[in-house]
């Protein structure tokens, strides 16, 4: 409960920025939903559910700010291989409560993976390949201890692994303790992935309780049409013209990067853009990634944003997950094999930690991609992500191979075309999704705090704020940003509206 009373306080410290409130109620009042100046900030998900939203919603002047030279902002579908791979968001998680599959359901977008990633080959870094009944055992027993109750709130995930796993496993078939402490590194790791962290210790234990599961088939794939076909559902766009914007045509604005969104005026807002313009506005909805406001929230924002806003920006996280794309002129991997996750015994990983390759210990799993036979995808995360942007194409898959050589019991050549993700290192996005941790918790903020709009004294928004970071039970997916935009929307209607009944 302390938490939402932080955001209703932080509404109304954002309302002293107004000084004349009897002419901002003259100007608003002659304003409408076919008048009203709305600039929506950013392209991805979140950014073209709201501007979509609006115009649904009878809102005649909607324009997008885009800082990229395309519009999907973490999500990115290109052409690779034999058809499209996504260098960003890659599946629809779960069916029920998902606001994704809602939409797509019925238009043959979506295909079931099934059982087709989920039994990854486990194999040590002396090419020892375990056999299905010791991994079952493993997985099962760390999967068993995640935490499910809400009497578990407190404290880390890693925290509470670490604390269950043991007891779990000393209730299996008995299994080699030294193969089982690999594999619940590999494990973290794997679940890192899950919240872009470094390490499962600044995880918040109740932000994984908080965060509500969409039942249903976890991994929907978009199949040779990428997750960027759901955009063009949204903007009720053409699947097959690539130009094509539907409903946005000609309201979005790309390669326009903001250095100021000045909201000081009691009259209308100000957006500086990189190359010298400025553009007026009623409203704005800013959609940019957590990573950028962290950034340059200090420069942008003028006057200075609330310091509840602050406080959740400082205390949110934003981490990287990274993908490795790798096309051959035949599948590598045995017929029998779907992928690999990767265990390290203790003395070679020692080794690694001491030469230029360390950055492979974040590498956790490849597998098979699907409906590209040739291909094989990767996952790499953290700080070892990070300084894997830093290297070159031909370091990056030099170092590969090395790691092939190390773990598996037969051949992988070099490949033919390689493909890798960069997102902490783009200034447009300077990482891949949010989560919350620890801190997060004992600052008592969250996606509440950054969710809250800019008031004027006349309960007018003038900044809103959407994106995955802002979702309080949907964090870290396409879903959750999609809800965040609609939210916004929303709130925008919902004003217009009720001024029409005064």
């Amino acid at each position: 409960m302390k938490s939402f009373y932080v955001a209703d306080k932080s509404w109304n410290c954002n309302k002293v920025y107004v000084k004349n409130t009897s002419r901002t109620l003259e100007i608003m009042s002659n304003k409408t939903k076919q008048t009203a100046r709305i600039v929506v900030i950013g392209s991805g998900p979140s950014g073209i559910a709201a501007a979509t939203r609006l115009i649904d919603q009878g809102f005649k002047n909607v324009s997008i700010l885009e800082a990229e030279n395309r519009i999907g902002g973490r999500i990115c579908t290109v052409p690779f291989g034999d058809s499209v791979v996504d260098k960003g968001a890659q599946w629809c998680h779960g069916e029920s409560g998902n606001v994704v599959y809602s939409r797509v359901k019925d238009l043959n977008l979506l295909h079931r993976t099934g059982d087709a990633l989920k039994t990854m080959t486990l194999v040590r870094s002396n090419k020892q390949v375990l056999n299905n009944e010791t991994a079952f055992i493993l997985g099962s027993a760390f999967e068993s201890s995640l935490p499910t109750t809400p009497n578990e709130l407190n404290g880390s995930l890693g925290d509470h692994l670490t604390d269950n796993f043991w007891k779990a496993l000393s209730a299996s078939p008995p299994v080699d303790k030294t193969i089982a402490k690999e594999l619940f590194e590999t494990g973290k790791r794997l679940r890192c992935s899950f919240t872009a962290s470094d390490h499962l210790f600044e995880v918040s234990r109740r932000a994984h309780l908080e965060f509500a599961q969409s039942d249903g088939e976890f991994l929907l794939n978009w199949k040779d049409k990428g997750y960027k076909s759901f955009l063009k559902v949204l903007m009720n766009a053409k699947l097959n013209d690539a130009d094509d914007l539907g409903v946005l045509n000609g309201r979005v604005r790309l390669s326009k990067r903001l250095t100021e969104i000045n909201y000081a005026s009691d009259e209308q807002l100000k957006l500086r853009c990189e190359d010298g313009e400025v553009i007026t506005a009623d409203h704005v909805i800013c959609t940019v990634s957590l990573g950028v406001l962290k950034a340059v929230h200090q420069q942008l924002f003028v006057p200075a944003l609330p310091e509840a806003k602050v406080r959740a920006i400082k205390g949110l996280k934003i981490g990287t997950v990274n993908k490795f794309y790798l096309e051959f002129a035949e599948q590598p991997l045995p017929a029998d094999w779907i992928g690999a996750n990767f265990l390290w015994l203790e003395e070679d990983l020692d080794e690694l930690r001491g030469t230029e390759r360390f950055w492979l210990e974040g590498v956790f799993g490849f597998h098979r991609v699907l409906h590209q036979p040739r291909l094989l995808q990767g996952w790499i995360i953290g700080e070892h992500a990070r300084y894997m942007e830093t290297l070159t194409e031909e370091e990056v898959i030099e170092g590969l191979l090395w790691f092939f050589r190390k773990f598996l019991p037969f051949n992988v050549p070099h490949p033919q075309r390689f493909l890798r993700t960069q997102w902490t290192s783009n200034p447009n996005f300077r990482g891949s999704y949010s989560s919350r941790t620890n801190y997060t918790d004992e600052l008592r903020t969250g996606p509440w705090d950054l969710a809250t709009p800019l008031l004027d004294a006349t309960g007018r928004p003038k900044v809103q704020f959407a994106g995955e970071a802002t979702s309080k039970t949907h964090f870290s997916t396409v879903h959750g940003a999609t809800e965040t935009g609609w939210r916004e929307a929303d709130r925008l209607n919902e004003y217009y509206s009720s001024r029409n009944k005064l």
